[in-house]
C-alpha cells in the first residue's frame, strides 16, 4: 500500500479540526488530489468547505485507509460509523489522545490493522513530532504509510509499543505547553526586573524560538550548547546555579511534571 493506492482507493478522515485540518493541508499540498479525501464532520470550517474535498458524503466501500482525528470524547459517537470498513483491508491511523488501540480492535474487530500516533501543535506549522505504534496487523507497508502521511506536518518517529505513549504524550505532546509557559514566566520575571511588559515578551519570545530553532540545527547536544553560552562566574552561570538546583530547579521540577502528565495519560487510557 503506496500514496497511489491512497489516491486510487480514497483518504478517510473523521473529524477535521486544527490537527485534522494541518494535516489535510500538507497533503493537499504535496500533490494528493482532494477527490481522493472523504472528510466526516459535523462542524467544518470555511477553509474545508473551499478545498474540494467529498464533504460529510457517503464513504467509499474499501478505503485505503481512515485517518481517525476526532476529539476523544467524541470517540463513543463517530466510531460506530465506520465500524463496517474494519476487518482488514482498510488501515485505520489515529491521532486522537488517550484512546487505546485495544478500544479500536474492540469496535472494528482484531483484524483490522491500527496505527495509533501522537503528533503534537507544531504540526500545524509544519513543525511537529509524531511518535507512531502499530498492532499485530499493522505490517511494515502500513507504518511506512502512516509515517508517509504524517510527515506532511513534521517528523516522525517510531515506538517499541504503545507502553511508550504516556511518556510521549508527556514529553513531546504536551510539551509545547511547557514551553509556552516558560515564555510567560521568562517575560513576567524580566518585567518584575524593570522591563516594560511588552518589551519582555518579545525578548522571552524570540529567545526560546531562537534557541530551539539552534538546539535542532546544531551539531552539539544541548548540554554543550549550554556550556557554550556559560562564562565562568558570569551571569549565565549565577541564573543556572538556580535553575540547576537539583532539589528545587529544572531537574526536579520537569521530572515531577513529566511523571505527573505520564500518570494521568496512563489513568485516562483505562
Amino acid at each position: 500500500m503506496d500514496m497511489d493506492e491512497v489516491r486510487d482507493r480514497g483518504l478517510v478522515l473523521l473529524g477535521c479540526g486544527k490537527m485534522g485540518s494541518a494535516m489535510l493541508a500538507g497533503w493537499l499540498k504535496g500533490g494528493l488530489p482532494s477527490g481522493s479525501v472523504w472528510v466526516t464532520d459535523p462542524h467544518p470550517s470555511d477553509w474545508l468547505k473551499a478545498q474540494g474535498v467529498h464533504l460529510n458524503e457517503t464513504l467509499p466501500e474499501a478505503p485505503a485507509i481512515v485517518l481517525i482525528a476526532v476529539k476523544p470524547q467524541m470517540m463513543t459517537e463517530a466510531l460506530p460509523g465506520i465500524a463496517s470498513l474494519g476487518g482488514g483491508a482498510t488501515l485505520f491511523l489515529s491521532v486522537a489522545a488517550g484512546t487505546t488501540i485495544a478500544t479500536y480492535e474492540a469496535v472494528l474487530g482484531a483484524g483490522t490493522p491500527i496505527v495509533r500516533a501522537m503528533p503534537n501543535t507544531p504540526a500545524a506549522i509544519a513543525k511537529g513530532i509524531t511518535a507512531i505504534t502499530g498492532n499485530a496487523q499493522a505490517t511494515e507497508v502500513h507504518l511506512k504509510l502512516a509515517e508517509a502521511l504524517l510527515s506532511a506536518v513534521g517528523q516522525v518517529v517510531r515506538l517499541e509499543g504503545e507502553h511508550q505513549m504516556d511518556a510521549v504524550t508527556a514529553v513531546s505532546g504536551s510539551g509545547p505547553a511547557y514551553v509556552f509557559h516558560l515564555i510567560e514566566t521568562l517575560a513576567a520575571a524580566g518585567t518584575a526586573e524593570g522591563l516594560p511588559a511588552p518589551l519582555a515578551l518579545q525578548l522571552a519570545r524570540a529567545t526560546v524560538a531562537g534557541a530551539g530553532a539552534l538546539a535542532e540545527a546544531a551539531e552539539e547536544g544541548p548540554g554543550q550548547l549550554r556550556v557554550n553560552v556559560t562564562s565562568p562566574g558570569g551571569t549565565t552561570a549565577a541564573a543556572l546555579s538556580v535553575l540547576m538546583d537539583e532539589a528545587h530547579g529544572f531537574p526536579a521540577l520537569l521530572k515531577k511534571a513529566v511523571h505527573a502528565a505520564t500518570e494521568r495519560g496512563r489513568e485516562l487510557g483505562k
